[in-house]
This record gives structure tokens, sequence and C-alpha cells, in this order.
């Protein structure tokens, strides 16, 4: 009995132990600057921490500009005048005033109050959570998680908000359990940041090829002629986290992984020297996590319609619509949103494009989704595109595409493009093979309308450019991948057909090999080669 008694108490230490390392891990994650620790008032504590400095954000006094998303949470939206621009245009009059308040990894647990079923799972997603970010909003965890599912884990909305251990490959998982079980907090940070590290924070030369040289664009990428991305740093996090995202490495707290657009001028000016600049692509983080004060910095000039007329479309990645789609219709300066994203369109005479990411027909389900679309079209004049990357157990499914796309034209939204999965992060747990694919693609274009053919892919956004796999045909008498560029850094290419040998195990471009007595059209380090004289 006292040896049962001496295992038992050595088994309790050693997990105190553990559970100690992981809090001391925890709490120095959420120290840093402008990680700010919420709980949602119908998760627990309606109290939030003091509000710290954003990272990288411009320092600016709070009457002229919110540069945070904690400033914007703790903005109570207003009741009276409601969506008065133009009357309420379909909105739902009684929807609740809601307040949008992160959940962080610090209150996942809140969100067994509601929803029991997560129990069994927080212990891995706090030791996954170390690794990958993790935010989820109280809009998505009660409106789109299936939390009466067979397989909870199984869900796919659990699946790409909450991550797991599984995301891991084995030899990752061994060192982070390995360092778990040390009691160590140090080992436990250390292990984290050698795990990073090997997950390609940054894909297709984003630091390296895509950044212009110039020390005051910290936030800016070129990679197409036509189009400029910008990160402001004011939206250098979002609603919530997809688990695949791609820029995973933007809200880690390292400064050395970001990019970030501290001001405005710096772009315009950059702008001003390349004419052949059409569009710009605001992205983050999501751009729809700012406040309007501070989207206006980038925005309000482009009212003027002699302000850098050379630019004529404003693209805005964003993935609020699922996330918090109350942005558009309740949050406290969500008219003045609309009526500036209105102003650019009706006085700058510029194209606005709201560049959805929408993955799955359940997303557009719940009324306050179609409220947020009707006022973006509606009250903004905007068009609304969806995009999303095909991911393997959340929508890897040709009739889940299909019953997407049909929605999203009823709803007055382009499809736009399926991406493949890009390699970092998580990649090996969300992978999809470009054959599988391929066929999603046209299995769910061949049972929609002619109005849905507006979709391009699957594409994958790799280090030469965006290359579509148009599908598998027999070349040479070899079974062969028909490739083509849809973007490219040598313009040249672009729709130019090309072959690769077909692999039912290549996931991606630098899988695949050229059929006998062919090259691809990339070298060693993934750049285009010079393109052969066209025989048309």
């Amino acid at each position: 009995q006292q040896q049962r008694n001496a295992t038992s108490s050595m088994t309790i230490l050693s997990s105190t132990k553990r559970n100690l390392a992981l809090a001391a891990v925890l709490a120095v994650a959420f120290s840093v600057p402008g990680v700010q620790s919420f709980v949602p008032a119908r998760l627990g504590s309606t109290s939030a921490s003091p509000p710290a400095p954003a990272l990288n954000v411009l320092q600016e006094p709070e009457s002229s500009v919110a540069t945070d998303e904690a400033q914007m949470s703790n903005q109570a939206v207003a009741v009276d005048g409601l969506n008065n621009m133009i009357g309420m245009n379909g909105i739902e009059p009684n929807q609740p005033n809601e307040r949008y308040k992160a959940i962080n990894l610090q209150a996942v647990d809140k969100i067994a109050e509601d929803h029991p079923e997560i129990l069994p799972y927080i212990d891995d997603i706090k030791l996954a959570g170390l690794v990958f970010p993790f935010k989820a909003s109280p809009y998505y965890v009660d409106e789109l998680v299936d939390w009466k599912a067979d397989n909870l884990k199984d869900d796919p909305f659990y699946r790409l908000i909450f991550p797991t251990m599984d995301m891991l490959e084995p030899h990752h998982q061994e060192k982070l359990y390995a360092a778990r079980d040390s009691g160590d907090p140090k080992k436990l940070m250390d292990a984290r940041a050698e795990i990073r590290e090997d997950l390609n924070p940054h894909p297709a030369g984003q630091k390296e090829l895509n950044a212009p040289k110039n020390d005051a664009l910290t936030g800016v990428q070129h990679k197409y002629s036509e189009t400029v991305l910008v990160f402001p740093a004011a939206a250098q996090t979002c609603h919530a986290y997809c688990t695949y995202c791609f820029r995973w490495a933007q809200f880690i707290g390292d400064d050395e992984l970001r990019f970030a657009q501290k001001e405005a001028d710096s772009l315009f000016n950059y702008l001003d020297e390349h004419k052949e600049v059409s569009d710009i692509l605001m992205t983050g983080g999501d751009p729809m996590i700012m406040k309007t004060k501070s989207l206006a910095q980038y925005l309000e000039p482009m009212c003027d319609p002699d302000f850098l007329p050379h630019v004529k479309n404003l693209r805005i990645g964003t993935r609020s619509l699922s996330f918090w789609p109350q942005r558009f219709t309740t949050d406290s300066d969500a008219d003045e949103l609309i009526a500036l994203l209105r102003r650019v369109r009706e006085e700058g005479k510029r194209h606005i494009a709201i560049m959805a990411h929408l993955g799955h027909h359940r997303e557009l389900a719940p009324q306050k989704f179609k409220d947020a679309v009707n006022r973006i079209q509606k009250e903004a004049y905007a068009t609304i595109r969806s995009q999303s990357p095909v991911m393997r157990g959340i929508n890897d499914d040709a009739d889940v595409w299909a019953q997407k796309w049909r929605t999203e034209v009823q709803l007055g939204i382009i499809p736009y493009y399926m991406f493949m999965a890009r390699d970092t992060g998580a990649q090996q747990f969300f992978d999809v093979p470009l054959e599988k694919a391929q066929r999603i693609y046209s299995d769910a274009l061949r049972n929609t309308s002619g109005l849905i053919r507006t979709v391009r892919g699957p594409s994958m956004s790799c280090t030469p450019g965006k290359v579509e796999v148009t599908g598998v045909e027999e070349v040479l008498g070899q079974k062969a991948f028909i490739l083509r560029f849809l973007q490219c850094r040598d313009e040249a290419w672009i729709g130019r057909p090309f072959f690769a040998k077909y692999d039912p195990k290549a996931i991606w471009f630098d899988d695949l090999e050229p059929l006998d007595g062919m090259e691809l059209p990339w070298d060693e380090n993934g750049l285009p080669r010079p393109i052969i004289p066209a025989i048309n």
C-alpha cells in the first residue's frame, strides 16, 4: 500500500511539474506586447487585461488612430442609429448588441462552459497551441462548430480552428512531449522555437524575393508587376486563426518573421514610382481587424481620383465574413467602414473587391453572414470574390465545393480561386495531392452552371508564380500533368501550358519531374527559366 501511495504521489508530482511548465510558457507567450487575453462575456469574465502597445504599430494619439484589436474590442457598439446610413436595408433589426472578444489559448477552457464536448481535447489544444497560433471568435465557436458531431475532431470547423498535436510530424511531436515532460519551461520554449524554424515560416521566397529593397517598406511585397501587397502594421492579427494558415509567422510575436507596414506614405511614394501597378492588395493578418480610422490611412487618399490614378483596383483580403461578420453590420464603426468603401468607389472611381476567404458552404448559412454580404454589396457597392485552399478533412470533397459555389453565386459572390496547401506550417496534415485536387475541382464544376466557371484552380502559389493544374492526360505515351501559369515572375510564361510526369503523391510544385526529353519551366531555385520563343 505504501509503495502504491508513493507511486501515485510521484505521478501527481510529475503531472503537476508538466502542467506548471506549460503554464509558465503560456504566461510568457501572453506577456508579449500587443497580445491580449480576452474572454467573451458569455464565456466567463467580462473584464479584459489592460491593453498593451501593438507590435510594429506606428504609435499615434488615441484620438487620431486606433492601432490594435484591444482598442477595437473595448469599443461598445451603439444601438442608436445602427446601420442608419441607408436605413436597415435588409439587416435584421433585432440583432444582438455584440462586441468582439477574442478567445485565446489561455481562455480556451472557458469554451467548455457552453460546449463541454471540448473537454477531452483541451490538453491537446494547449500543447499544440504553443507551436501553432490559436485564436477563436465567439461567433465562430457558437455558430459554425458542430459540437454534436459524432467525432468532434473530424468536424471541418473544429479542425479549421483548434490545433492538435497530430498537425506535427512524429519527430516534432516527440520533441515537444519530451520538453513538456521535463517540467522545464526553457526547454519547452526552445523546443517550440526549433519546431517553428523547421516549419518554413516564409514560403515561396516571400522575404528573399518578394520584398522591395527599401528600408521604409517593412510590410510590402511586389512579386507580380501589376499588383502590390501591403501588410498594415495594425492588421497583424485576425478575428480568429486558421490552423492551416500559411502566414502563421505573422502571429507569433517574432519581428524577424513578420511583414508590417508602419505607415502609408512610404507605400504611396513607392507606388508613385511604379506606374505599372494597377492593383493594391491589402492583407495581413486581416485588414478588417483594423478600426476604420486606421484603415482610412490607406483608403482615404484613394477617394481622390487624381491621387495615384494608375491604381485602379483595391482588394482587401479578409476572413471576417466567416469569423466576425458583425464587422460590417453592428461593430461601433461599421457605418464608417461602409461609407469609406463606398467613397473609394463613388468618389475615387476605383474598383473595390472584398477577397473573402470562404472554404465551406456552411460558412454561408448564418443570417449574420448574409446581412454582412448584403451590406457590402448594396451600401458599399463593393464586389465580393471568394477563394480558399482545398484542405484534407475540411473541404476535400467535390460536393462541398459545388454547393459552396452555387450558394455564392446566388448571393452575388464571385467564385475566384481554389488554392493548394502551401509548403509551410502543418502542410503534411492538410495536404491534398495535386491529382485529387484537380479531380475535386473538375467534378465540382461539372455539376454547376456557367456562372460559376469564373473560378480558377487548383492553383499553387509557389516560388515561380501561380501554377494551375488543368488536367491529367497522356502526352507522348506518358501519363502527365497538364499545367499552366496563371501568374508568373516572368510574364512571358502566363497562360502557356507545360507538362510534368504524373505522380499521384505529388502535393507541391517541387515534387514534379519533367517528362522525358523536356524540362520544367523553373530552375533548381524555383525561378522561371528563360522561355523558348513561342511557336505561334
